[in-house]
């Protein structure tokens, strides 16, 4: 079974804030779930959610699969590229999305996709929150963070932390309110982002 020790550290700290923001029952849609350990995990803490797990990756369909046979609450996860000109209709509508360490290690132009994609798929004042490191204009950036940038984008020029600035921007772009930042632990940050209410 896929295992990604980042996404189990991690995991308790996201869990707290989106507890905290979503504290009744939610539809969630999962961009990028990777190994579906965060699917597994926050759906089993809450299950008053209801969790689509997605990724573009078939091997990872199977291994989120295999993290969350034993929750009902937790759909079968499907096939979704976030660079696509449209995600599928047939998707529907979220309370929330959520979207962890994809931005970094994608092109930048999976940033304006995601921010677009959730914008369609979220209710009105719905909430997408996105979860990673980030470079902050006018904060001094962790030692490790400048380190894992030059490593990305030593592995792939298009690769990189994104400015938060620039998150900001495109997810304005696309119709979606920049609400709130929490500081997390390792020097990451969980982002919060509502729908426009029509």
């Amino acid at each position: 079974m896929s295992w990604s020790p980042a996404a189990d550290r991690n995991k308790d700290p996201i869990l707290a804030v989106l507890t905290q923001a979503l504290p009744g029952a939610a539809t969630v849609l999962e961009v990028a779930s990777g190994t579906g350990q965060h699917a597994a995990h926050f759906a089993a803490a809450r299950p008053d959610w209801d969790w689509q797990p997605t990724d573009a990756d078939p091997r990872s369909l199977a291994a989120i699969a295999s993290h969350t046979a034993e929750l009902a609450n937790v759909r079968p996860p499907l096939a979704l590229d976030v660079l696509a000109a449209r995600w599928p209709e047939s998707l529907g509508r979220f309370t929330a999305a959520y979207c962890a360490n994809l931005l970094h290690i994608a092109e930048w132009g999976a940033c304006a996709a995601l921010m677009a994609g959730a914008a369609r798929h979220l209710v009105p004042g719905g909430m997408l929150f996105v979860y990673g490191p980030y470079l902050v204009d006018g904060e001094p950036t962790a030692p490790g963070n400048v380190a894992f940038d030059a490593d990305l984008r030593g592995r792939n020029a298009a690769w990189g932390l994104r400015r938060l600035g620039d998150v900001v921007d495109a997810a304005e772009h696309a119709g979606l309110v920049f609400e709130q930042r929490f500081d997390l632990p390792a020097n990451n940050l969980l982002l919060v982002f509502r729908s426009a209410a029509r």
